[in-house]
């Protein structure tokens, strides 16, 4: 029914092929993840919350794994998944501007209210003329900040970061850039070529490697109080960079946006700007690089990864590269 409405309206039928793919595809994916969160509530009401975060790794692990897609196809798909219904509660958030900005960085805000335009149409419900009403005062708002459709730009990095990350900061504010030096932080799957990359591209810095020590200290990766300690002493290696005002490197597989978010308020604490730089390859050569490797991971645990892998987006830092191999 979804699907049925979104070809259906005019705007879809406006837009390139390549475009209507991505949409298309969303609309199938959006609840997917509805299977393993709904819920009957006491009162009878029938929720399933968190079930676009969740539904975004899954649209990620099958367009990664399964149905070979190109990065930045398979990325603008798994974002529409997550964000699907902002425009319907962007004006309960704490400040529905900021969410709207920090949504445009992500996804394209127009695709957005297209595909929440036709879920709405695509339900038997009696307040359908309210919910559009809801998507067209999100567009408005889109519009109004100049993100409908396109990124928000900001004067440079800096001052992107500093919108996003504090409360009171206005959009055009541009802060004073008190940064003392960079931090590499890499991210991916074992196997994606996160080392090879470090070498290539930053032969002169210094690195901290979490499987260098973790080698060193002969700690299994699956010591979860081992890993512990390898973390702590990385820290304690990166706080001695940090103290001299030294850019280096942090490597390790920083998967997930709540291990960087505690790693990034550690470096920015100290004066660091980072720079995060995402690296990929197609999940077979993934498979063939990582059994390739001296130290091999075992294919449970990068499978395993992988339906947890939350790609970095560009509010997380203020810089974020992705080498995707295809």
């Amino acid at each position: 029914m979804v699907t049925e409405a979104l070809i259906g309206l005019d705007e879809f039928k406006m837009l390139n092929e390549q475009d209507q793919h991505i949409l298309f595809a969303s609309a199938l994916l959006h609840d997917v993840e509805k299977r393993s969160t709904t819920v009957i509530e006491d009162d009878g009401r029938i929720t399933s919350k968190g079930h676009a975060k969740k539904g975004e790794l899954t649209a990620r692990n099958i367009l990664y794994t399964e149905v070979e897609t190109p990065f930045f196809i398979r990325e603008a798909i798994a974002k529409l998944v997550r964000h699907h219904g902002l425009p319907l509660w962007v004006f309960e958030k704490e400040d529905p501007v900021k969410a709207a900005i920090s949504a445009s960085l992500e996804v394209s805000t127009m695709h957005l209210s297209l595909l929440a335009q036709a879920d709405i149409l695509g339900r038997v419900c009696p307040d359908k003329d309210e919910l559009l009403y809801k998507i067209e005062l999100f567009s408005e708002l889109c519009r109004e900040h100049d993100c409908f459709g396109k990124a928000k730009q900001f004067r440079d990095n800096i001052s992107k970061f500093f919108y996003l990350q504090r409360k009171e900061s206005g959009v055009d504010f541009v802060p004073f850039n008190d940064t003392k030096f960079e931090v590499i932080m890499m991210a991916g799957i074992p196997g994606a070529g996160k080392d090879t990359y470090v070498k290539k591209h930053f032969p002169d810095l210094p690195v901290v490697s979490l499987d260098d020590i973790r080698r060193r200290l002969k700690i299994d990766p699956t010591d979860s109080k081992g890993n512990g300690t390898v973390i702590q002493e990385a820290k304690e290696a990166a706080k001695v960079y940090m103290r001299a005002r030294k850019s280096f490197v942090w490597n390790a597989t920083n998967i997930t946006r709540s291990m960087r978010e505690q790693l990034i308020d550690l470096f920015t604490s100290y004066g660091g700007r980072v720079k995060i730089i995402y690296v990929e390859v197609p999940y077979k050569v993934l498979l063939k690089q990582n059994e390739n490797r001296e130290y091999a991971v075992p294919l449970n645990v990068i499978q395993k990864m992988i339906q947890k892998l939350e790609v970095p987006s560009a509010v997380e830092a203020q810089e974020v590269l992705y080498e995707a191999g295809f």
